[in-house]
Order: C-alpha cells, then sequence, then structure tokens
C-alpha cells in the first residue's frame, strides 16, 4: 500500500515537473514569438494607410458642384469633421474595449469561439475595429486562416504605429456603406445630403448600422430592418453612456428624412464643364510631379452657379423638340475665367461637348476677326464700298465664286463697314478680303491662337472655315479684353487631400499676350453693337432687330448662319457668351422657330446675369473719337441728314465734310418695310464713353 502511494506521488511530482517545464517552454515560445512579433513589426515598418479619394469640385463661390472618383466615392474627413455620434454608435456596436485593447479584444474571442462551438457554426463575429480597419485597407472577405493571420498582423502594426484617433478615422473612412458609398462623409452625403459632422443621433444610428450587412440594414434596400437596428445601436450607446435615456426615446421617435434624389454626389451641376476641368487638373498636376489618380484633390473652379443656371434653364426653355443640339459658353473678359458651360441637350445621351470637341463651319462670326484685319490695313468704319450682285474669280481666274445675301437682294448702293457689320451684308465682305488678301486674315487667326487655317477663296469671308466654338467665343472675349487675350481658364485653386495647395491661379504667371492694338479692339467692340441699331437698317434690318426688344444694357455681338449652324457670339465690358445650334449629322437648319434659338438664348441669359450689375460702357481709348454722322454719306451729320450715328473713328480718319456737302456721293433709299421705327435715343449715347 505505501509503494502504491510512492508511486503514484513519483507520477504526480513527474507531472508537475512536466508541466512547469512544459509552461516554461510555452512562456519562453510565447515570449518568443512576441518579440519575433515586435522586431518582425519594426522591420517592416508602418502599414502605408492611403486610400483611393474621391475628388471634390467646387464652384467659384467653395460649393460643392461635383466629384470624380473611380469604382468607388470616398472623401476623407478627419474625426472634428464627423459627428460625434458616429464615433459612439460605431464604439458601441463593433468595439465597446477600443481605447483599452492593443488590436484583439481576447474575452470576445473567447467568447465569440464558445458560441461558435455550441452553434457548431460560426456564429459571431469577434474582430475590434483595428482589425476591421485592417481588412477594409489590405484584404478581402475571405473567410480563411490565411486572411485571419494576415488581418491579425496588420492589425498588430496598427496598433504599434498608429494612435487610437487615427485608428478610429481610419475605419470611418473606409467602411462600406452600400450603393458604392465608403466612408461616412459619403454614406452621409448619399443617404441624407449633408455633411457626416451635421447628422444628428438618429440618423448617426441609423447610418453605422448598415455596414454589419449593407444589403439588409440600408434603409433603402429594407427600411424595418435598418430601424430595428438603429434601435439596437441607441440602446447599446445608452448602455455605454454616451448618450441618456431621454436622448434615445428622442432619437427613437425622430423622423429622419433619406435624401438620395437630391443629394450632394448624385447631383449633375455642369456636367460638360466638369470634364473639361478635369481634362485641366489632368494636365495641371501631372506638370506638378503628381498623379491625377491619387485622388483626394479638392479643385476650385471658375463655374459661376448663377450662369450656369440660368443658361441650363435658357435653353431648356428655347430649344425645340428633336434632334436639334446646342452648345453654349461664356467667359469673363478680364480673367478668361469660364463661367458657364453646356455641350449638349443631355450629357447622359451624349457626352460629346459641342463646345470644345465640335469643329463647324463658323458663318458671318468670322467676320469679326475679318473687319480686325481690315482696320490694320488701311479700313475704317466709315470705308464705303458698293453692295450689289459681283461676280468674284480667284484660283488665277479659273472659277468663279457669286455670294448672295441672306434674303437674295443688294443695297444696290455704297455702304460704310459699320453698315455692312450690322446687316452681315455678305459682298462688302468679300471685297474687304480680295482688297486686303489672305495672309492679313490668317495671321490675325494665327495672332488670336486660334486653330484655323483658311483657303484662298473668296468664300472665307463668309464662315467656310471650321472652328470650335470655344475657340471663335475666346476671339471675340479677347476683342472684348481691349485686345489681350487670356486662356480660358476652368481652375483656380487645387488642393491635396491632406490641404496643401498644389496649385493657385493668382500665384502662376497667367499667359496673356496683346493682340490687338487697343484702339482696333474698341473699333470692333463698337461695330459690333451695331447690329441691334435700326439705324442700319437697309435691304435687310440690322441682324439683331428681332431681339433688341429685350436689350436694357450695350452689347457687341456677331450672328451667324450657314445652312446647318447657327451663331450668335458677343459681349458686355462683363461677360463674354457664345451659342451655337444645329444638328451632329449636320443636316440643314430650316424650322423658324430652330433658327432663333441662339438670338433668345443669348439675349435672355446676358440680361438674366447682367441684372443687378452697373451698366458699363465700351470707354473710347486716346487717339479715337466719336463723331454724329449721316451713315448715308458717311458725312457730319446735320438736321437735313435723317440717318444719324454716332461713330467711332481713330483721329485720322474722322470726316471733315458735312453730309450736306455736293462733293460726298448722295444715294436715294427706300424705307425697309422692317424698319424699326422706335428711335434709338431710348439706348443713349452713353453706351459709349470718351
Amino acid at each position: 500500500m505505501g509503494r502504491v502511494q510512492y508511486r503514484k506521488k513519483a507520477n504526480r511530482s513527474k507531472r508537475l515537473k512536466r508541466f512547469f517545464l512544459l509552461s516554461i517552454v510555452a512562456s519562453f515560445a510565447l515570449i518568443g514569438a512576441l518579440v519575433t512579433l515586435r522586431v518582425y513589426a519594426q522591420i517592416v515598418g508602418a502599414p502605408i494607410v492611403q486610400v483611393p479619394i474621391s475628388s471634390v469640385f467646387l464652384d467659384n463661390q467653395g460649393n460643392v458642384i461635383g466629384d470624380r472618383f473611380k469604382e468607388q466615392r470616398r472623401y476623407w474627413v478627419s474625426l472634428d469633421e464627423i459627428s460625434p455620434f458616429i464615433s459612439q454608435a460605431v464604439i458601441a456596436v463593433e468595439d465597446q474595449e477600443f481605447y483599452e485593447h492593443h488590436g484583439f479584444d481576447y474575452s470576445r474571442i473567447a467568447s465569440a469561439l464558445l458560441k461558435d462551438i455550441k452553434a457548431g457554426r460560426k456564429v459571431e463575429g469577434a474582430s475590434t475595429i483595428t482589425q476591421q480597419y485592417a481588412r477594409n485597407l489590405f484584404l478581402t472577405h475571405e473567410k480563411s486562416w490565411n486572411r485571419k493571420i494576415n488581418e491579425a498582423l496588420y492589425a498588430y502594426r496598427l496598433e504599434i504605429f498608429y494612435e487610437k484617433d487615427d485608428l478610429l478615422e481610419g475605419f470611418l473612412n473606409t467602411v462600406y456603406f452600400g450603393h458604392g458609398m465608403y466612408g461616412v462623409e459619403a454614406a452621409s452625403r448619399f443617404y441624407f445630403g449633408k455633411s457626416a459632422k451635421d447628422l444628428t443621433l438618429a440618423e448617426s444610428a441609423l447610418m453605422m448600422g448598415i455596414p454589419k450587412g449593407p444589403t439588409y440594414y440600408s434603409p433603402l434596400v429594407d427600411e424595418e430592418k435598418a430601424v430595428n437596428r438603429q434601435q439596437l445601436i441607441l440602446k447599446l450607446m445608452e448602455n455605454e453612456q454616451f448618450i441618456t435615456a431621454e436622448q434615445r426615446e428622442r432619437a427613437v421617435d425622430e423622423q429622419y428624412v433619406l435624401k438620395t434624389e437630391d443629394s450632394v454626389v448624385t447631383q449633375k451641376t455642369a456636367p460638360y464643364f466638369l470634364e473639361e476641368v478635369w481634362k485641366e487638373a489632368t494636365d495641371i498636376v501631372k506638370k506638378k510631379g503628381h498623379r491625377i489618380e491619387e485622388g483626394g484633390w479638392t479643385i476650385e473652379t471658375t463655374l459661376n452657379r448663377k450662369h450656369q443656371q440660368v443658361a441650363e434653364e435658357t435653353i431648356k426653355k428655347w430649344m425645340p423638340d428633336g434632334e436639334l443640339q446646342i452648345g453654349f459658353v461664356s467667359i469673363e473678359p478680364k480673367t478668361g475665367y469660364v463661367t458657364a458651360m453646356v455641350g449638349g441637350k443631355s450629357f447622359t445621351e451624349s457626352p460629346f461637348n459641342r463646345v470644345t470637341q465640335a469643329k463647324r463651319q463658323t458663318g458671318s462670326t468670322i467676320k469679326a476677326l475679318l473687319y480686325a484685319a481690315a482696320l490694320e490695313n488701311g479700313f475704317s468704319p466709315l470705308t464705303y464700298m458698293k453692295s450689289e450682285r459681283t461676280i468674284f474669280t480667284y484660283d488665277d481666274g479659273r472659277r468663279e465664286y457669286e455670294p448672295k445675301n441672306v434674303n437674295g437682294e443688294f443695297a444696290e448702293h455704297p455702304i460704310s463697314m459699320a453698315q455692312a457689320l450690322a446687316i452681315s451684308d455678305n459682298i462688302y465682305a468679300v471685297k474687304t478680303l480680295e482688297q486686303i488678301g489672305y495672309k492679313p486674315l490668317q495671321q490675325i487667326i494665327d495672332r488670336f491662337d486660334i486653330d484655323m487655317k483658311i483657303e484662298d477663296t473668296p468664300a472665307t469671308a463668309l464662315g467656310t472655315p471650321e472652328i470650335s466654338l470655344l475657340d471663335m467665343t475666346k476671339a471675340y472675349n479677347t476683342i472684348a479684353d481691349k485686345g489681350i487675350q487670356k486662356k480660358p481658364t476652368y481652375i483656380t485653386k487645387i488642393t491635396d487631400s491632406k490641404g496643401n495647395v498644389l496649385y493657385d491661379v493668382e500665384n502662376e504667371k497667367v499667359k496673356e499676350k496683346k493682340v490687338l492694338l487697343e484702339q482696333d479692339a474698341f473699333l470692333l467692340s463698337y461695330l459690333l453693337t451695331g447690329m441691334f441699331d435700326p439705324v442700319f437698317n437697309d435691304y435687310s434690318p440690322a441682324t439683331g432687330i428681332s431681339i433688341r426688344a429685350k436689350q436694357t444694357r450695350p452689347y457687341a455681338a456677331k450672328s451667324g448662319t450657314t445652312d446647318t449652324d447657327q451663331y450668335l457670339i458677343g459681349f458686355s465690358p462683363q461677360l463674354t457668351a457664345g451659342v451655337w445650334n444645329g444638328y451632329d449629322q449636320g443636316k440643314q437648319v430650316s424650322d423658324a422657330e430652330a433658327k432663333q434659338v441662339t438670338k433668345q438664348v443669348w439675349i435672355e441669359f446676358m440680361e438674366q446675369v447682367h441684372q443687378g450689375l452697373p451698366v458699363e460702357p465700351f470707354i473710347a481709348p486716346s487717339g479715337v473719337r466719336g463723331v454724329i454722322v449721316d451713315i448715308e454719306t458717311g458725312g457730319i451729320a446735320t438736321s437735313a441728314c435723317k440717318k444719324q450715328r454716332l461713330v467711332y473713328m481713330k483721329e485720322k480718319d474722322v470726316p471733315t465734310k458735312l453730309c450736306t456737302d455736293p462733293t460726298l456721293k448722295q444715294q436715294t433709299f427706300e424705307e425697309s418695310d422692317n424698319e424699326d421705327t422706335t428711335p434709338w435715343s431710348i439706348f443713349p449715347f452713353s453706351f459709349f464713353g470718351e
């Protein structure tokens, strides 16, 4: 008996020694593993936590007008830009010991294992916020031991190298909320149409219930399940003493409103404009040594929301149903800033931009450039040539060209450049081109930095060369800015995801060049006001008479017409706007209603966007003088001459003879049936200034 007890005691002693030795070995192994893990973490270093982030576009007042993203819509916001209810909700429901553990909640792991063993399947997870953040950044949601081990390693490294608030911020900016939305800011804008910092307690709890299963708990998928989970989270927040019972009850009763239809991220403000912004931003960022694909850019643009809205509403009002298309752009003369752009009737149906991508015949809008060349080559606003049926020969006399006017008629008497431009006389234009030659016109086009090569044919004077609406509007904008050319600009500032300014237009050397003398630029502006002046009516009315009744301030403009294209491009001292309409297939624009689109859109846009702005005159520079003349003879007006108008010209060109001087060639005119009898004096001469 004693021997048996001795053996038992000896065996127990051996087991204790073995257990003790195993414990020591296990302890050393654990310590070794921890040391190895720590050394591994130190060698590998901090995990890179950068994720693709959406880039945001702002208008000229700093309001969000759109974004750009790849497959995932993300915005990165700091913790102080997130409602505190969001952080409280996620800790309450996902990881109540978040600020105490070091990446792993061992008690939750043990509890989850027991429940899984009892159920015979996986029924509860135990991942901490850090582990979930690691999975969001580096891993898939594959259920495997390999993924879990990698998740643990990444979580450990994250805990070593980053503060708890950094990890919480990162998780909130990477967690998936369904419908393509990643992070609380994108989700908040999508579901509630507001920033995450403005979410209420009820909204925060509802939204933080979604990540557990976006296909189940999104309020857009199953509102009942979403609300049930919201109430569970509110109860957990109360248990964790983040909120009081009274706050929870108020949140339960709160009537939240989903605003996905008008959320910031679903709005499509100026899509054609934003495409051009993205192209310009890509170039700018590349020149600064970065890649636009990095994302997270905040791009401040030149878009004026009022201008864009007025343009879109006016186009909608005047565009007929059917396939007729339109292009519209407005630019500030003093800055070159593009303030509005519409590249077609529907970006969704056709992203092709008729402002920047389409090249069409210019029609009579080219006459502004033609007469700019004429002013540099001896012409003045009172240079007279006869408008009559004329056959022009070219190509060394081998070919003939017979231009006609829109109504098929001719003045049959000499008319001035001022009148020819006002009524868009084609005979005068072709004669001008013949006199000055093709080279001066091409030189003007090249100076204006326009991508257009003209052919040595008389039809060039009437706008057969093709050009984009943006290029031609840019040319008129240069005239508006006293002959100083500025590149059309879409972006004023670009900031990266950390708030560092990468580009600021105010610090850049903006390319400006003088392409016209200020005197010539002013004379062109003056000549282009003639299209609204009934005193120039002749065999055909001035081309802007149909919209003159809507005009309340001075504008300089020119219409253009071909069989397939309709234009109106013009400016005030404050703003330039260009409108085109036609068919993509190049069909003839024949409907009378369609032919009025450009004029009506242009005048209504200009009138609305100028409301509240001071009426600015076109100021004559030194060396230019205004004289009231008789437009029929070009002589200084007296009471004996009926058709009087203030005409500006260079000092050397000012007439010295009276309109009654017999040496001036006199003509007999019949009043046109289209004569506007409203006296021009309702638009005072203060439209211009010395």
